[in-house]
């Protein structure tokens, strides 16, 4: 078995839930050096973080050879983002830090990314001082109420003794179940307060008991339908990366023979060169994977959440299907579309178990003609909308550069191992067709809040998280602007990210929509150009230039815009491995994202092209 086979599921934080225990020497030291230490316990070895007022006496300890590094941002969504990146590269809990008010309402913003996309972060963050808690004291900002519908919990801590048990609990409610961000709220006088520190404490957690064991019953009637079935389809979300289960995939896959189709959260769970892979599904999936979830009689959802993104209009989603639902959240089954099998467990446990229930089926002989075929008749459909629509795209007429061909080339071209950050829209989309991830980890983005801003911040704490590989973030010019100056906090820390800003001079997706839906009218999305671009001394620059922009923030700084010098840029910038490098893609202006299910519409509507929608035909089942 691979690693991804038999290496722990979850970091678990050293802490015993209850009974006897050996606690370790008592020491005698202030509340937040026992935080500090609390976090050295619990195995973080990184916090992305600024300190203020509120949270100052944590950061006082840090001096004394801690082992936990802190990296100084530029600012707190750049923490967030950067303690997700960290933990989607690594498995590990990402950490951040912030000071109260301002400093905790500015991880609002990666707190619920992190909640969408079921990332295990903890946040932490000082509170005013606990007598003055309600009385709307300078910089107090009530952070538990105000992350309590994103978070999976948080904590408000007022008691210097209480610290240690808290932050055991937090690591182990995010890295536990399914997963997701924790926020510790500690008063500044619980960090001043004179205390005593000893390791393990005991949890206390009477409520907290995530089931992962999937019901023997249950998995049986998945195992027979899926033998029963005529054109069954895995429809694989990010559920299965979180658990680790990527070979127990493969294994489930190879076995069945039945098509895999992996969501933007899941790619890399199933490799995309598989001859079972048929891409990824949902608004702007390939026309073959939507088509397949469409035409199924059977969807196997493993991990997955059937967000609007994949069903489009719900009430047409997959007709014809009967559902199979394993998920550890047992909130996420029905929530959107009725399991005739709901199995709450684990996703590898799941899969484990549904590979020994479908062996069993094919040794008792219980399994149905299609199945015994290798499902001859659903492929032979699937092959034919596969040859006849897949993916590509033009290249301007104009000689300048294609978008797709940049990130295309970036993919080919990169080590191996290769870690992508995607910022969110057109290019994020472009990544996800034209990179091939063949293993889990090597793709970052934000899925389910679509974050502007995630990837720069993102690949920073990925490079943290894998020094030994190379991080690319493919950025848009307008995501770019929101978090670079995290670029500063790389150039200092001897972090080498690489960044690709796929430059349009607009907000690309929003632009593709006023083309399509609002008749060319393209209201605020054009980036660089204003009254002041039309001064004479300006025309025909680009404001800001990102060359001179990052080169300012201590970064290698290079611009493409000529076809001919695609391969020769990239390959400069792999080169560069001793400070972070941005690499300015002027490329096209009007590409767009195809396929495309419009929002609203039914997947039968999906156009393979502008105005182009797919001719199936009938299928061998029909």
């Amino acid at each position: 078995m691979t690693e991804q086979a038999t290496g722990a599921h979850h970091p678990q934080p050293r802490a015993r839930s209850g009974g006897q225990h050996t606690p370790a020497t008592v020491e005698h030291v202030t509340g937040a050096q026992s935080l500090i230490r609390s976090l050295e316990e619990v195995g973080a070895d990184t916090v992305f973080g600024i300190p203020g007022g509120a949270i100052l006496p944590a950061y006082d300890p840090m001096m004394d050879s801690s082992r936990v590094r802190h990296i100084l941002v530029r600012h707190e969504q750049g923490a967030g983002h950067a303690a997700t990146g960290y933990a989607q590269a690594t498995g590990k809990v990402g950490v951040c830090m912030a000071t109260s008010g301002p400093g905790a309402t500015n991880l609002v913003t990666p707190i619920a990314d992190a909640h969408m996309d079921s990332v295990p972060i903890v946040a932490i963050t000082g509170q005013v001082a606990s007598k003055a808690i309600g009385t709307d004291a300078f910089q107090e900002a009530d952070i538990c109420g105000i992350t309590m519908p994103i978070t999976k919990h948080n904590f408000l801590v007022t008691k210097a003794e209480d610290i240690p048990r808290t932050i055991a609990e937090a690591f182990h409610i995010a890295s536990t179940g399914r997963p997701g961000p924790v926020l510790v709220d500690i008063a500044k006088d619980a960090l001043q307060a004179q205390t005593t520190f000893s390791w393990p404490p005991v949890m206390d957690l009477p409520g907290y008991r995530p089931v992962t064991k999937p019901h023997a019953k249950q998995i049986r009637e998945a195992a027979r339908l899926i033998t029963q079935a005529k054109r069954p389809v895995l429809y694989v979300g990010g559920g299965v990366l979180k658990a680790r289960a990527t070979a127990e995939l493969k294994v489930l896959a190879e076995l069945t023979g039945a098509p895999v189709t992996t969501t933007l959260m899941a790619l890399g769970a199933f490799p995309d060169s598989h001859p079972l892979h048929v891409g990824m599904p949902g608004m702007h999936g390939s026309v073959t994977a939507v088509t397949a979830l469409q035409k199924a009689d059977l969807i196997v959802a493993l991990g997955a959440r059937f967000d609007d993104r994949v069903t489009g209009k719900l009430d047409s989603f997959a007709p014809h299907a009967k559902v199979v639902h394993a998920d550890i959240d047992p909130a996420e089954i029905g929530k959107n579309r009725t399991a005739d099998v709901p199995i709450v467990g684990d996703a590898r446990e799941v899969i484990a178990d549904l590979i020994q229930a479908v062996q069993a089926e094919h040794t008792e002989g219980r399994v149905g003609e299609a199945a015994r075929q290798g499902y001859a008749a659903w492929w032979k459909d699937l092959n034919r909308w596969r040859e006849t629509y897949p993916l590509g795209y033009d290249q301007p007429e104009d000689g300048s550069l294609s978008p797709q061909q940049v990130i295309e080339r970036i993919g080919r071209l990169a080590p191996e191992g290769t870690v992508f950050a995607a910022g969110v829209g057109q290019h994020q989309m472009w990544a996800a067709h034209y990179i091939e991830y063949e293993k889990p980890a090597t793709w970052l983005n934000s899925g389910g809040a679509g974050t502007m801003g995630y990837a720069v911040p993102a690949a920073m704490g990925a490079k943290v998280g894998q020094p030994g590989r190379t991080v690319w973030a493919i950025d848009g010019d307008g995501c770019f602007q929101m978090t670079n100056q995290e670029l500063v906090t790389c150039a200092l820390n001897n972090i080498p990210i690489k960044v690709a800003i796929i430059n349009n001079g607009a907000l690309g997706m929003v632009r593709q929509w006023q083309t399509l839906f609002y008749n060319q009218r393209y209201s605020n999305t054009v980036l660089h150009s204003g009254p002041a671009s039309e001064l004479p001394e300006n025309r025909g620059t680009r404001v800001p230039d990102f060359v001179k922009l990052s080169e300012a923030m201590g970064c290698v700084a290079l611009r493409c815009e000529d076809p001919a010098d695609l391969d020769k840029v990239i390959a400069e910038a792999n080169a560069i491995n001793d400070r972070p490098v941005v690499v300015d893609f002027i490329v096209h202006e009007d590409a767009m994202v195809w396929p495309m299910v419009a929002a609203g519409t039914s997947n039968d509507e999906v156009m393979a092209a502008r105005g182009v929608r797919p001719d199936f035909g009938d299928s061998e089942d029909d």
